[in-house]
């Protein structure tokens, strides 16, 4: 390793006279910003001492790369070692009405390939020219600097870009230096704005989203992954308000800066890191911490109010023992010397693994011990669990490129699950991830449009593709994917390996079979583990390649075979596979009840004579879903699972049943067995009374709701359901004291949600009458709610949809007047239940008005009015009509945006719904679709699918419901 250049305490608190110098320089031309962001940038080298300039103006022209700048990617000629950033965020507006922060920043880096231009990210940001130029750059340790011939600023690919006249030594070092201001917007990326009234006063905070390219909106940077570095970091703030970053707090000193009074935070310097991890925040929150002699600071911070109602209790509870478990299950200290957590009134995601100060939406992190729910509470249980996890798997060692995301977030998505079980134990939380990822990824990876885990680096470039790798199949295949390794190799030995991996890369950069690497080290370390081939071999066929397997057992001759599952079998897949699409299947099996030696399916076809069954004898292949696919059986097994089902349900795991169930609606769906046998599963549901399987039944059944509550069979279907929820509403009116209860159990407080919900919707007798008195009591007194908070969802979206508009009226008042952002939450999604079309219409006019609906907010409550078969098409034509606007908003950054596209056209099945959808893409193909784009075609695919399906299953589906429900 080189020479790194670290800047000490005492030249960092020095640096402040030059902030002083710098920052009143900034302050004169603040005044001027807003005229200034009109302008082009000024022409390079016009010999002013002091000028400011914007980016460039968008070029009309095709963009064709030929240049370094053109490149999305940096060139490797450069090494970031360290950074020094002050920050001035301004939490007043401007004589111009405008919000902004000012700032200087130095980055020491090292040359690595003979250049004479330094490329550097810059977005948005005004930069002030010193003697001509954007920046001031100079050699260490003696070294000779070349001239700057000319700078300038390339807007769309958000480079800063100076041209020197000969060219920097290799090996050597040097500081570039920048002054710069930009708007602090409410954008809810890089460094931004969040307002909210607390006591009738309207507060400003300041703060920071930089996942994944938006440091380069805060200060000049390096801002790739793998460009790691050490960032020291200041912070100027009002006296009333107090200033965090991913270090801890080193020295805070009062003064005047041209004539403002204010308070100047430095903090000690970061370990080696991305910049896509930094984190600001100025704000008067305030904050309750571990008790003092703890090893390590663990603060959760809020606004006064939540903090005072002991909000942020439980995730300071929560908190300490994750950290532990994780130092254990990882064994790798966490390598810092404070944990903080806050909660942010405005947050694009839920929330965000900033080494250091963890970012959350209130809902995320914030639990009221009598206002919130049993699923609030697992909600920040399992987030606080995710983003902890990343401290270490992401933060400490991190992928080179967004490529593989997956690395991360499907990491993290894989052992929240261990986090949050050692938090609360007796929640069973490890089963739930065959619901919440398992399932719902199996769902988008069915699709010819799906993509592989790892994708090519050159198909990753531009800030809107890197936004579409945060999706399901990042998150939920990598967890899934993850798990099943971890359940073949053992978790000891999948442990051992990590920790290797972990401690050898600690501080760098990886890319996946870095990982391979060393969990077949830990393979070969440990003679009883024996696997088919090598980890590179077994898991580069999960990971190159798109989609999973249907595994077929025939239990009359033993064969077995797998075959690519499409949910339109009759979809083309344009993405060849190096695979030819054949998996390395690790299966675990049983025989009636006997469980069996794991068999490895490594070809396309195969015998197993042990899978011969006779007789009564029935055989389930993948135990407990440990592995990622779906199984097929011959007719015969078929009946005996179902009769088992009926008979004596409980032989099997609840996450069996709900396998049982979800592969087959999935197999009917493509055309792999009979629509009929899929809905013979649901016939035993009467008997269960376990939520996994009720809630992958629901969800299975709601497609068919979605299909047909707009067609003559939602009436059978109704009557059918109504018939099966009707014991499950009659067991927890009994095991509740006549609703006077809650269920002991954790999972059972889920399924009495289930049960009120449903039959609700399908009109049991006695629930609308329950439902509409409990919500009229608190119409009656809205200082006191008689309902209890894990019911409050399901009652104020059925009594809204029951009633008119006093009721909705009052829930939007409730909601205004609403201090816990889940009750906020909980009576946003439940306005739109609503079955009045101009009320609808008037919620979705508020979701463009940041007054009434937080920009965070907007896309989620319209596909919240997108579920409602009344708001269905409102939504479609709101968002058609509004198109520019939505997506110039929330299009290019918002992890969430692609989800719109998806909520709106989940219930189209029709060729004149298809048609308007390929419409809706080609009218807008010049505006675009951003983070959307795959999800667009996603969507296009699945209505193709929901159309053939409704075509060729209508008749016989009424036809079943009709004779079942009589």
């Amino acid at each position: 390793m080189g020479k790194v250049y670290y800047i000490s305490k005492n030249v960092g608190i020095g640096l402040l006279v030059l902030t002083t110098i710098a920052l009143a320089t900034i302050i004169a031309l603040s005044i001027a910003y807003h005229k200034e962001k009109s302008k082009t940038r000024d022409k390079p080298g016009d010999g002013s001492p002091h000028s400011t300039t914007t980016m460039d103006t968008p070029s009309t022209t095709a963009f064709v790369q030929k240049e370094p700048w053109d490149y999305y990617r940096l060139p490797d000629t450069l090494v970031p070692v360290c950074y020094n950033v002050t920050l001035w965020p301004w939490l007043k507006s401007n004589a111009d009405g405008l919000f902004i922060f000012t700032g200087h920043s130095s980055v020491v880096f090292k040359c690595v390939k003979e250049t004479d231009l330094i490329i550097i990210h810059c977005n948005k940001l005004n930069l002030t020219k010193v003697y001509g130029h954007h920046a001031h750059l100079r050699g260490l340790d003696d070294t000779a600097v070349p001239s700057i011939q000319k700078s300038w600023l390339v807007m769309k690919t958000e480079y800063l870009v100076i041209q020197l006249r000969s060219r920097l030594i290799v090996g050597a070092s040097y500081e570039l230096y920048t002054i710069f201001q930009g708007e602090l917007a409410d954008d809810l990326e890089g460094f931004y704005r969040s307002e909210y009234i607390e006591d009738g006063v309207k507060k400003v905070a300041a703060a920071s989203q930089m996942q994944a390219t938006y440091a380069r909106k805060t200060f000049p940077c390096f801002d790739e992954p793998a460009m790691k570095a050490v960032f020291y970091v200041t912070i100027i703030h009002d006296r009333n308000t107090v200033a965090l970053s991913n270090g801890r707090e080193i020295d805070t000193k009062d003064a005047v800066i041209e004539g403002f009074p204010v308070r100047v935070t430095a903090f000690e310097r970061t370990e080696r890191m991305s910049t896509y991890l930094l984190a600001f925040i100025v704000c008067d929150f305030v904050n309750i911490q571990s008790t003092p002699n703890s090893r390590l600071l663990v603060r959760i911070w809020a606004r006064r109010k939540a903090i005072d109602d002991r909000q942020g209790d439980y995730a300071l509870n929560v908190t300490g023992p994750i950290l532990q478990f994780y130092e254990r299950y990882y064994n790798v200290a966490y390598p810092l010397s404070k944990s903080d957590q806050i909660a942010l009134p405005d947050f694009n995601p839920g929330a965000m693994e900033n080494w250091g100060l963890v970012t959350y939406r209130e809902t995320a992190l914030l639990y009221d011990p009598f206002l919130s729910s049993t699923g609030n509470k697992q909600r920040v249980t399992a987030i606080i669990s995710h983003e902890l996890a990343h401290m270490w798997f992401g933060n400490l060692v991190t992928m080179k490129w967004w490529n593989d995301l997956w690395l991360n977030e499907g990491f993290a998505s894989y052992v929240e699950y261990l986090g949050a079980d050692f938090a609360e134990p007796t929640w069973n939380i490890k089963d739930q991830i065959v619901l919440y990822d398992v399932h719902k990824v199996f769902a988008v990876d069915a699709l010819a449009s799906s993509h592989p885990l790892s994708r090519r680096e050159d198909e990753v470039n531009d800030s809107a593709q890197i936004t579409e790798m945060f999706n399901t199949i990042s998150y939920s295949k990598g967890a899934a994917v993850l798990r099943m390794l971890s359940e073949f190799l053992t978790e000891p030995v999948f442990t051992k390996g990590l920790s290797s991996y972990l401690n050898t890369f600690a501080f760098k950069n990886t890319v996946y079979t870095d990982l391979w690497d060393h969990l077949q080290q830990a393979v070969e370390n440990t003679p009883d583990i024996h696997i088919p081939d090598t980890v590179h071999s077994i898991m580069n066929h999960w990971t190159l390649q798109m989609g999973f397997p249907v595994v077929t057992i025939d239990t009359r001759t033993g064969s077995v075979t797998q075959n690519h599952f499409l949910l339109d079998p009759d979809s083309v897949v344009d993405r060849p596979s190096q695979f030819n699409y054949t998996w390395f299947v690790p299966i675990k099996w049983m025989k009636t009840e006997v469980e069996q030696e794991q068999y490895w399916l490594l070809h396309k076809t195969d015998i197993n004579s042990e899978m011969r069954v006779s007789g009564e004898e029935w055989l389930l292949a993948n135990i407990n879903v440990s592995g990622y696919f779906r199984v097929n059986y011959d007719p015969s097994n078929w009946e005996r699972l179902l009769s088992l089902l009926d008979t004596n349900h409980k032989a099997l795991s609840v996450m069996n049943r709900a396998q049982i169930i979800d592969d087959a609606f999935n197999l009917a769906r493509a055309k792999i067995i009979n629509t009929t046998l899929a809905l013979k599963t649901t016939k035993y549901l009467s008997k269960e009374r376990d939520y996994i399987p009720w809630q992958t039944a629901l969800r299975n059944l709601n497609f068919y709701i979605l299909m047909f509550d707009r067609s003559e069979v939602y009436g059978s279907l109704q009557a059918y359901l109504k018939k099966q929820i009707q014991p499950l509403f009659e067991h927890f009116k009994t095991i509740t004291a006549n609703w006077t209860k809650i269920p002991a159990e954790h999972t059972d407080q889920y399924n009495q949600i289930n049960a009120i919900g449903m039959a609700c919707s399908m009109g049991v007798q006695g629930c609308r009458e329950l439902i509409k008195s409990w919500y009229r009591q608190w119409m009656e007194n809205p200082h006191h709610n008689p309902i209890h908070p894990n019911l409050k969802s399901t009652v104020y979206c059925s009594a809204i949809a029951f009633g008119g508009v006093e009721e909705w009226d009052f829930a939007w008042m409730m909601f205004k007047n609403a201090t816990l952002a889940s009750e906020a939450s909980r009576l946003r999604a439940a306005m739109s239940c609503t079955k009045i079309p101009w009320l609808l219409n008037r919620y979705l006019e508020y979701t463009v008005d940041p007054t009434k609906i937080r920009k965070q907010d907007t896309t989620s409550t319209i596909q919240y009015v997108a579920q409602n078969v009344v708001g269905m098409p409102l939504a479609w034509n709101f968002v058609r009509e509004r198109w520019g606007y939505i997506f110039q908003q929330y299009g290019k950054s918002s992890f969430s945006f692609s989800n719109l596209i998806s909520g709106i056209t989940e219930r189209f099945s029709s060729e004149f719904e298809l048609q308007e959808l390929k419409k809706f893409k080609e009218d807008n193909l010049y505006l675009g679709f951003g983070s959307a784009t795959g999800t667009l075609e996603q969507a296009i695919e699945t209505t193709t699918a929901n159309y053939k399906w409704l075509k060729e299953n209508k008749a016989q589906v009424l036809a079943w419901l009709t004779e079942e429900a009589a």
